[in-house]
């Protein structure tokens, strides 16, 4: 195992807070009564879709896409004000540098929102690639994406491991043919059943990530 590869939203950063304050501030905006973090904080990993459509139940069409790009600007003007690591996380990273490893991110999250993000959070240039939802053609659950972190990472798929938070990470990384983690400290609700995605293992905390880049593991 060379090369660590990471989902953003719910694995690698906690960025629910911010992103629960942006769709607060759209709601207080348009006079709805803003959900609370309990509601919010797991839906985040699918994205603006999911939180617009949670906080306006029932718009739809240009007035939804509308919602939509309002959303995603008040979220990029306050990217990085509660966002941070999850807890561990960045001895992990500390500990696969010393190791001589690489790690790198992909991500559905738009460029124009993620490389800003890591660039605050100082993550970006420690990264050896950085693959958002528009770098590629095609999107997770397609496998692409991962197959170019791989190449920029100068691994081959076996010898990544890539950990997420939902079933289109898992299912990525699996078609890519690397080793795959569900992050189940991420944004996973109570209606999704990630013992059935097929990952090789799920993990509680980052701290038990450095372990499965020693052996190959194996789901049976």
């Amino acid at each position: 195992m060379r090369t660590l590869l990471l989902d953003l939203d719910g694995t690698l950063a906690d960025t629910a807070p911010d992103m629960h304050a942006a769709l607060c501030r759209l709601q207080t905006r348009h006079g709805v009564d803003a959900l609370p973090f309990e509601a919010v904080r797991n839906h985040v990993s699918h994205g603006s879709v999911a939180l617009v459509r949670l906080g306006f139940p029932g718009i739809e069409g240009e007035a939804f896409e509308d919602l939509k790009r309002q959303y995603l600007d008040l979220y990029a003007e306050a990217l990085h004000r509660d966002t941070t690591l999850f807890p561990g996380m960045a001895k992990i990273l500390e500990g696969i540098e010393a190791r001589g490893m690489n790690w790198g991110v992909v991500t559905n999250k738009p460029g124009w929102l993620t490389d800003p993000l890591l660039r605050s959070m100082g993550l970006y240039d420690r990264a050896v690639t950085v693959i958002s939802g528009d770098t590629t053609p095609e999107r997770k659950p397609h496998p692409l994406p991962l197959l170019q972190a791989c190449r920029e990472a100068g691994s081959t798929p076996e010898q990544c491991l890539y950990i997420g938070d939902a079933l289109r990470d898992i299912q990525a990384g699996r078609a890519a043919g690397m080793v795959t983690l569900t992050a189940l400290y991420g944004y996973i609700d109570t209606d999704q059943t990630p013992d059935t995605w097929g990952a090789d293992g799920c993990i509680h905390h980052p701290g038990e990530i450095l372990p499965w880049l020693a052996p190959v593991h194996r789901a049976s």
